[in-house]
């Protein structure tokens, strides 16, 4: 899946830089560069296909709507779902404080329990705090195994039927683990609980079926799925969303409006108050095309190369500590002995290497590490080894600058 220079220029304007240089793109995870269909797609709608969806009755609007309808359908069916079962969010942030604040306000209690792990996300984490605060439900936290896993073992040890909910990252942004997600189902499930799965690593590099998996909510981005931002999404299982409250008021998510009363349209709609982000639906569902074409399988196995061939590497050098598992999709977090991550990023900067370098919201996962930040490289579609020799380049570098 090598990426020529000819293709990169044409097909990833986001990885050339202005003249004309390979920009070494090295931080993924954090959002991925976008291919110039998702581009032209997101232009198209913005421009001579623009109109509102859901209201207007001239040809220009019913299409648009038919459009931002089969982007949700495309983005569910990525995942094994239906459309009635997906709502368009702001991101997986938003949508794991949607859930927390409809289905955990409804369903959870003082006595009841939530399980999260050690590598999660500030996202999988501050939500379930805001909750505890407002109903009084307690928060246990899962264990890591040596090589960053989520300790499966352990949770079957600590899991309880006070457990009403397990939230897992189905891939960690920081090592790039990858939970075993049926065993984490089946252990939901085996107290009872309600099981959620943050996606965001996950779905563009993974084949992901909910309806296999039995998870209940599943919920991810748009932007690190070659997508734009501002938008994501939110899986849930149709029956769970029925019974879910509305979330925020205004238009587009009522069915009648008085001043006495209000119904409510049915999920997902109930869940999309206001004018939603119609561009960025059509360019989440480019996305999914894209990826699709590509297929998830090769993504993964492209990525898994390239992470072997860093590790290998990076692992060479005496002063550098690599993080996580060796089978890591698509990330390695490292450290190198004696300089701040902010500062070999910098230097990287100037060797035209882009990493990320600090603690990736995830502090918790940093406290457990014993180490304040990480340096990390994330790799994508378009990534090559001439980005890890590259990577590696700078490294010596900053080895010799800090002597």
């Amino acid at each position: 899946m090598t990426v020529d220079a000819l293709t990169r220029a044409s097909q990833w304007p986001g990885l050339v830089n202005p003249d004309g240089s390979r920009w070494h793109y090295l931080d993924t995870a954090a959002t991925a560069q976008k291919p110039q269909v998702v581009i032209d797609a997101i232009t198209r709608a913005l421009g001579s296909d623009y109109a509102t969806v859901h209201r207007g009755v001239y040809a220009r609007s019913a299409d648009m709507t038919l459009a931002f309808e089969a982007a949700r359908r495309k983005v569910a069916g990525l995942i094994g779902g239906i459309e009635n079962e997906l709502v368009f969010t702001r991101g997986a942030t938003e949508a794991i404080n949607l859930v927390a604040q409809t289905w955990g306000v409804q369903n959870l209690k003082a006595g009841d329990r939530i399980l999260i792990s050690t590598l999660e996300h500030h996202a999988n984490i501050v939500p379930w705090q805001m909750l505890r605060d407002r109903t009084g439900v307690d928060i246990d936290v899962c264990p890591l195994t040596e090589d960053g896993l989520i300790d499966l073992d352990a949770a079957e040890r600590m899991i309880t039927p006070a457990h009403k909910l397990v939230a897992f990252a189905h891939v960690s942004n920081v090592l790039g683990s990858v939970l075993d997600a049926p065993r984490a189902v089946a252990l939901a499930r085996s107290v009872g609980a309600k099981i959620l799965l943050d996606g965001c690593q996950s779905v563009a590099r993974l084949t992901v079926d909910v309806k296999a998996l039995d998870c209940d909510f599943y919920v991810f981005s748009a932007h690190k799925l070659y997508g734009p931002t501002g938008i994501g999404a939110l899986w849930a299982k149709a029956d769970i969303l029925d019974a879910m409250p509305p979330w925020q008021g205004g238009g587009a998510m009522i069915d009648r409006v008085t001043f006495d009363k209000t119904t409510y349209a049915p999920a997902p709609q109930r869940f999309e108050a206001g004018t939603p982000a119609i561009v960025e639906a059509i360019g989440f569902g480019a996305a999914v095309d894209f990826v699709q074409a590509q297929g998830l399988a090769s993504i993964h196995a492209h990525e898994c190369a390239l992470v072997e061939k860093a590790r290998e590497a990076l692992g060479r050098m005496n002063s550098v500590k690599l993080f996580g598992p060796a089978d890591s999709a698509g990330i390695l977090s490292f450290a190198l002995e004696g300089v701040h991550p902010h500062d070999l990023g910098t230097i990287l900067d100037e060797e035209g290497v882009a990493i990320r370098a600090g603690h990736h919201c995830a502090q918790t996962l940093m406290a457990h590490l014993g180490i304040p930040a990480t340096a990390r490289a994330s790799f994508g579609i378009y990534s090559d080894e001439s980005d890890i020799a590259a990577l590696v380049r700078g490294i010596e570098r900053t080895k010799r600058i800090f002597g």
